[in-house]
């Protein structure tokens, strides 16, 4: 908990004692279910059949993105009756989450980086006096996560400071002390029931960078009864310590879940890590647990990530806020390996920033000091002295700027039975009236009609008279994913098709008109190696595979833009693959913009299998029609507004677009509760229909 001194207010005194109160009401409701849960956890195999059938389901189903031992099962298979498959989970769940407590060295290396974006937070009364200590964590490259009862408001964050590498080094001695002021009037968001602060940081980007940052996944899966989780703290206000694999979590509640430890209670505003050093919970107390002798006396509890962001995708912001938003929420945004590297500030940025002297900076690279209850850990890198020779760091991936491959004859494009499970997704068909004006391939490769496109791992079918696409394809696969980073942009024609049956560069100059993806730039992105998905990643980067944008529209389309991410991470997915179409909706009355009519609308179509083994498909629709009226472009009758999403029967598609999607039509969850094609508006992708 957080260390305070008679500075301390009232208020906050009645709040904190409020809060424990409220823990410890869960923890003696709790009680039965949670001594079933250690009791089962002892058996054999236990750790598949303590928690929800779901939630357990779920886990595997995370795991096998890190770990090939891990084999996706449904939840009526863990469920059921003394199931094979029930024992099978056991097997892999207790392999993987390792209950003998051994792990590849890969876990320390990245728990190094982990803790590199901890750091202790000062609070600070209105005359700069210390009031007390907390710990925090950068999840985004601005963006710091606490407590409420640690920054309870903008006022206490405009007075504190948060303090990275208030620790020892690898010789025993401190290392320099990097401190920087809180930014609240940048960003602020906090909650006193979930028991959370978000609070921008005040440095220029270079200056946080260093350390990195632990990014929030929304997804299920994270963490179940059994898992063992690491807390990363400043307990009482002390040096960076780490509570190693020593706690176990015991229960998950709708909004919270509880952990057993035999250490002292973290500090407040810690994060809590499972194996993979994803968070999954914001610690926030501790309270004694007389009944419960085998969690050394103290019952942790920590606010559950997914519930935070949940709360956070509810909110509305202005834009500059939502933009940080934004970047926090965008999950495909990784931060860059991180050197100890102080950077000097251009200008002061903090209460106070220590530097480190030039052989300090040489003599430390990176470092963290991990405490267990009977032994001290020292991880090193880079560094130089006596008997100890110099570690280099890890370069950063570097990835080449776009570059189009140029052989045009290996492409295999979209395939229909990419789902598997016996489900052939086929392309969407075109009316017999749209068939002549499809662009023809001009190097076909016998395989499919003549008027597609294929590209590494989708397809486009382009309308050579609007020169935009009919539709595009893609096959998106989760599991092999690769997250690159966006280098400049660099858009191509396709040499197939003649360049004037295309809508190019011109169409995009001196306007607010973006070069809107079609296929997302990371949905073709994957495969068995960084290079394949490399080549998927350019190809998107055709102007087959864009549609003129208003850039605010582009720019700000969270939910649109999140939806494969959301289905594929979130929704009873199977095998983590999804089927995706996409396109404008080609309206006649469309008005024209430098020779090019200016889609109004824009849909799409996101098929996948769930856990049952059904085929899910689900409609969207979004409109710019607002944005582009100052265009030369007239209301239109199709319109929902700038930045709708809405979920729509997938006969509305077709009857928008003329394309015809055969059997996915029955596969529509839409099809048998709508009575109409009235559209259903989204605000939150748990509003989702699937």
């Amino acid at each position: 908990m957080v260390s305070v001194d008679s500075a301390r207010t009232e208020r906050d005194a009645a709040l904190a004692n409020e809060q424990q109160d409220a823990l410890a009401a869960r923890a003696a409701s709790r009680l039965d279910p949670r001594r079933g849960n250690i009791s089962v956890l002892r058996e054999p195999g236990g750790i598949a059949r303590a928690d929800d059938p779901a939630r357990i389901a779920a886990r595997i189903a995370r795991l096998a993105r890190h770990n090939p031992d891990a084999r996706s099962v449904s939840p009526a298979e863990v469920g059921a009756e003394e199931p094979a498959a029930t024992a099978e989970a056991g097997a892999v769940l207790e392999r993987i989450i390792q209950t003998n407590d051994l792990l590849d060295v890969g876990y320390l290396e990245d728990g190094v980086a982990a803790a590199r974006a901890v750091g202790r937070i000062v609070i600070r009364d209105d005359r700069g006096r210390t009031a007390g200590y907390g710990t925090g964590s950068l999840v985004s490259p601005e963006l710091l996560l606490t407590n409420h009862h640690v920054l309870s408001d903008t006022r206490v964050a405009a007075s504190s400071s948060v303090e990275f590498d208030y620790q020892d080094g690898p010789d025993g001695q401190p290392l320099p002390l990097a401190e920087f002021a809180l930014d609240p009037d940048r960003f602020f968001l906090a909650d006193e029931a979930l028991d959370f602060a978000l609070v921008a940081v005040r440095a220029e980007p270079a200056q946080l960078s260093q350390f990195g940052f632990n990014l929030l996944v929304a997804a299920e899966g994270k963490a179940i009864v059994g898992d063992f989780v690491t807390i990363i703290q400043h307990p009482g206000g002390g040096k960076k310590q780490v509570a190693l694999r020593e706690n176990r979590i015991v229960d998950v509640l709708d909004l919270f879940m509880h952990y057993e430890t035999d250490t002292e209670p973290g500090s407040s505003g810690s994060p809590v890590f499972n194996d993979q050093w994803e968070i999954v919970a914001l610690h926030h107390a501790a309270v004694p647990a007389p009944d419960h002798g085998e969690l050394g006396g103290i019952l942790n509890e920590g606010i559950r990530v997914s519930r935070l962001l949940a709360f956070l995708r509810d909110q509305t912001f202005p834009t500059a806020r939502q933009a940080l938003v934004d970047r926090l929420l965008d999950d495909r945004v990784r931060p860059a390996p991180a050197a100890h590297v102080l950077v000097p500030a251009a200008a002061p940025v903090g209460p106070v920033t220590v530097q480190a002297p030039a052989h300090e900076a040489a003599r430390i690279q990176q470092s963290v000091t991990l405490t267990v209850p009977s032994f001290d850990i020292r991880l090193h890198g880079g560094l130089a002295g006596p008997g100890l020779p110099p570690v280099p760091e890890p370069p950063a991936p570097v990835e080449e700027a776009v570059r189009i491959d140029p052989d045009y004859t290996n492409r295999v494009g979209y395939d229909e039975d990419f789902l598997g499970s016996g489900h052939r997704v086929a392309l969407p068909t075109l009316h017999p009236d749209q068939v002549p004006l499809a662009a023809v391939n001009q190097l076909p490769t016998g395989q499919q009609p003549p008027y597609v496109l294929p590209y590494h791992h989708f397809s486009v079918v382009l309308n050579r008279q609007r020169r935009l696409a009919f539709f595009t394809a893609v096959n998106i696969d989760g599991a092999t994913a690769a997250r690159l980073r966006r280098e400049p942009d660099r858009w191509s024609f396709d040499p197939r098709v003649p360049e004037d049956e295309q809508t190019g560069e011109q169409v995009y100059r001196d306007n607010p008109l973006d070069r809107g993806h079609l296929v997302r730039r990371l949905d073709p992105a994957w495969g068995a190696t960084r290079a394949q998905a490399k080549l998927a990643n350019d190809d998107t980067f055709h102007f087959t595979n864009c549609t003129p944008q208003h850039a605010d529209f582009n720019q700000n389309q969270t939910t649109w833009a999140g939806l494969e991410d959301y289905i594929l991470e979130n929704a009873d997915n199977q095998d983590f693959k999804v089927t995706v179409f996409a396109g404008p909706v080609l309206a006649d009355d469309d008005e024209p913009y430098r020779g090019v009519l200016l889609p109004r609308q824009f849909w799409k179509i996101a098929a996948m299998v769930t856990s049952a083994g059904r085929l899910s498909a689900t409609g969207y629709l979004l409109s710019q029609a607002d944005l582009i009226r100052g265009l030369e472009i007239t209301p239109a009758a199709f319109s929902y507004g700038a930045y709708s999403t809405y979920q729509v029967p997938l006969a509305r598609i077709t009857s928008l677009t003329g394309l015809s999607f055969d059997a996915l039509t029955a596969s529509d969850p839409l099809d048998g509760l709508e009575t109409t094609d009235a559209a259903r508006e989204i605000t939150h992708p748990r509003q989702l229909v699937l």
